[in-house]
């Protein structure tokens, strides 16, 4: 699977990836190029995963912050 944009890939579908790449690694049958090429996939779904985590959290405070008057703000990232 391709990696995606970062604001299309859904968290559960970039873990499910992220496990298959771990997975894949760790069965050791693929050549060092293979391996090279399926870490750097990981680690940049990684930081997706991450990112998207770091978005959530956000999000949250924000909600949890205004708990008085409980609205959705729009967050950008920086």
């Amino acid at each position: 699977m391709i990696l995606q944009e970062k604001n299309t890939i859904k968290f559960e579908d970039a873990m499910k990836e992220l496990e298959q790449i771990a997975s894949q690694l760790e069965k050791g049958d693929l050549n060092l190029d293979q391996s090279v090429t399926k870490f750097e996939e990981g680690m940049k779904l990684s930081k997706t995963c991450n990112k998207i985590l770091e978005d959530a959290e956000k999000r949250i405070s924000i909600l949890i912050k205004n708990e008085d008057d409980v609205t959705e703000e729009n967050f950008s990232a920086e």
